[in-house]
């Protein structure tokens, strides 16, 4: 007589699913990461970096861990007494768009043929996600690490002088080079995914959610899906631009390395500053980054702190700018009637405007904040002051919290306004409640 014994062996079935999700999740991150590589290497290579002797590969590694949230470090070194300082605060965002887009999209991709999302798989599945981000985010940032030499001006056949003071400092060749920081890389890494999945889940109308979130899906998915249209619709409007101006006035080059690096940097700084918003900032010296001639000008402008970049002050240079204002007032009245009209037709107008309100104050609390920028490279001799042919420091910072409340009022207002457009439009809820009141009327023979 014969008798089975309990197994512990997982079904084949199961293992065959673990793998599935397993493959799926890489199919996101390589997808994401893939795209984030080849945006960062063709801007680069417009912008001239194909050049650098035998480092392309680990500069285009660099602006994705940037791109990504890391933290890349500047160093050099310039004899025994003469030392050079750098530092560096940017995010490529065009690469950070581009890679936010690819991976959302690839992550709710499988979650489409869901009709119900439970909370563990769910959870799961961004668990596998984030953590095979993390690991390929660690293997990129230590290929992102690279020296590269810096002359000194002037040359040993042109300046003699200038060749017998770099020999006497030992400073003849200094080198200016990058590393990544992989704690807080990591960590910004981790902040930077989970956002993006986080977003992916918001604007998605057709995702499935766990049923503990279905009650914030009507308040929350219309407005946030109008904020990703108005970030996306900037970045349209200034890509035109980008091939109207490449196409016209030549540079095609530095323009497109602008717009395949920087363009929302330039784009949803124009968003905020359309709104009433203001930057600070200055650029110093022979050194700065591809930005509009206005921009460049605006802040050189206070030699002695930080100019302050709104619209005023670039319609000083060019009146122009004055059209970031109607433009700002005809995009997001657009999004809050598309938001009035993917909400249910029983949401009144003061939700409306508050819903568009608190998601347009909340998107330019995250917009504002990535558009800063900090560098700054100098050559000191004995630690005492710098050599000016090669110091120079461009600063871009936002007033954040000016911006996000001056967004709240544009939410508030648009909301309201989108709301009213909206109540002849025939929205979701009203064909369900028709049949609804036909039902409830008394049948007579």
């Amino acid at each position: 007589m014969s008798s089975r014994l309990p197994t512990t062996s997982r079904p084949a079935h199961d293992t065959g699913n673990l793998a599935r999700h397993w493959g799926e999740a890489l199919a996101a991150v390589l997808a994401g990461f893939l795209a984030m590589a080849v945006v960062a290497a063709l801007g680069l290579w417009a912008a001239g970096a194909a050049d650098l002797p035998g480092g392309f590969v680990y500069v285009v590694a660099a602006v994705v861990v940037m791109a990504a949230g890391g933290q890349i470090d500047l160093s050099g070194d310039a004899g025994a007494l003469a030392g050079t300082n750098a530092e560096l605060t940017a995010m490529p965002l065009t690469v950070t768009l581009v890679g936010a887009l690819v991976t959302g999209f690839c992550f709710l991709l499988p979650l489409r043929h869901h009709a119900v999302a439970r909370t563990s798989d769910l959870l799961a599945r961004v668990g596998r996600t984030v953590l095979l981000w993390l690991a390929a985010l660690a293997g990129l940032s230590a290929l992102a690490r690279r020296d590269f030499p810096v002359s000194l001006p002037g040359g040993q056949s042109q300046d003699p002088m200038s060749d017998l003071f770099g020999e006497l400092l030992d400073a003849v060749n200094p080198t200016v080079g990058f590393r990544t920081e992989l704690g807080p890389t990591l960590l910004y890494g981790l902040l930077w995914i989970l956002g993006v999945l986080l977003i992916a889940l918001l604007v998605s109308r057709g995702t499935p959610l766990p049923s503990r979130l279905v009650r914030y899906h009507e308040a929350v998915r219309p407005v946030a899906h109008a904020m990703l249209l108005l970030l996306l619709a900037y970045v349209l409007i200034g890509l035109v631009i980008a091939v109207v101006v490449a196409a016209t006035r030549g540079h095609a080059a530095e323009t497109l390395a602008v717009a395949l690096l920087g363009l929302p940097n330039v784009t949803w700084l124009a968003l905020g500053v359309g709104i009433g918003g203001s930057w600070q900032g200055t650029v110093e010296g022979p050194f700065g980054l591809p930005m509009p001639p206005i921009l460049d000008s605006v802040l050189r402008t206070d030699t002695a702190g930080l100019s302050t970049v709104d619209l005023s002050s670039l319609a000083s240079y060019d009146s122009r700018a004055w059209w970031l204002l109607p433009v700002a007032a005809v995009l997001v009245l657009a999004v809050a009637f598309v938001a009035a009209v993917r909400s249910p037709a029983r949401t009144r107008l003061w939700q409306h405007a508050l819903h568009l309100g608190v998601a347009f104050a909340l998107t330019m609390l995250v917009v504002a904040p990535v558009t800063l920028v900090e560098a700054r490279f100098g050559l000191s001799i004995l630690g005492i002051g710098e050599l000016e042919s090669l110091g120079g420091r461009v600063v871009l910072r936002p007033d954040v919290w000016k911006t996000a409340g001056l967004a709240l009022l544009w939410g508030l207002v648009a909301g309201f306004l989108g709301g009213l457009l909206a109540s002849g439009v025939r929205r979701r809820g009203e064909r369900d409640a028709a049949p609804a009141a036909e039902d409830k009327r008394p049948q007579g023979r």
